[in-house]
């Protein structure tokens, strides 16, 4: 989008919000010339001025966050940011929690380093904030970064994630691997490859090449299924840690998403099932 349309879109909602200064105007030109209305002319310039204004700011800071984030996609290189503490505001916006997050930020070519970012904790976002595993694209030059929500969500395992490979006539399932998936990504990245839903590397045989080469290698070193291994003894699926429920719980208050009370009841609950 052209920054001239995003203004005209701006304005337009900034206009519809702040609609009173151009109803005074309407007013006193509808009336008439009118030395006791001419209040209602100045207050109604001030206040459609003051929505130019604003409508100018808002399209100037969006327009410089685009180019932003353009200019990080184009040169950064993906990361791997481990979450390693949340913290609670007590801020929300539109209802929804403000949260701080310790990172430790990881990625092929960058010294790892570690940072805090503020994010509001949506619905969306809370399942990837408590996985506590989120992508980055990362400036290598500067440590400048930004949180790629919707790469993000691949990689934690929220999104399936599987490749067919037709000379193998087989379908390879990367959910939840991490490194293969961040790899990947790096590939298609690189060769402006878009994240669809479904992507067919047929017309760019390099990229595909490599594609390839990485889904063959993770599934090497997946461990073999229980159908591949009949003297292993059968076991009983085994669900999050002790660590990780707490660790989880943690992330659900510091979110907001439950209270304190709760909070303590369920973390006695876990302890208690020690």
């Amino acid at each position: 989008m052209s920054t001239f349309w995003r203004y005209i879109r701006i304005q337009l909602f900034v206009l519809l919000c702040g609609i009173v200064g151009p109803i005074f105007l309407a007013i006193y030109f509808l009336a008439g010339p009118d030395p006791m209305m001419e209040w209602m002319f100045w207050t109604g310039l001030l206040i459609t001025a003051a929505d130019v204004l604003i409508a100018l700011g808002i399209t100037a800071f969006g327009a410089h966050s685009a180019a932003k984030t353009a200019e990080l996609e184009a040169r950064g290189v993906l990361g791997l940011a481990q979450i390693t503490a949340v913290h609670d505001t007590n801020t929300r916006i539109n209802e929804q929690p403000l949260v701080k997050l310790d990172l430790q930020i990881s990625g092929p070519g960058l010294t790892p380093f570690t940072a805090q970012d503020r994010v509001v904790a949506t619905v969306s976002r809370l399942p990837l904030i408590t996985n506590r595993k989120l992508v980055v694209i990362v400036d290598p030059a500067t440590n400048e970064y930004q949180i790629d929500w919707d790469r993000s969500a691949l990689v934690g395992g929220l999104m399936p994630a599987t490749f067919t490979v037709s000379e193998d006539n087989q379908t390879y399932d990367l959910t939840g691997q991490a490194g293969p998936l961040l790899e990947i990504l790096q590939i298609l990245k690189t060769h402006g490859i878009g994240m669809d839903n479904m992507i067919d590397l047929r017309a760019n045989p390099t990229a595909r090449q490599h594609v390839q080469a990485v889904v063959r290698q993770a599934a090497r070193q997946m461990p073999a299924p229980a159908a591949m291994a009949p003297s292993a003894p059968m076991s009983a699926p085994t669900g999050p840690s002790t660590a990780q429920r707490l660790q989880e719980l943690e992330t659900l208050r510091a979110t907001g998403a439950i209270t304190d009370a709760e909070y303590t009841a369920k973390r006695q609950q876990i302890i208690e099932a020690l």
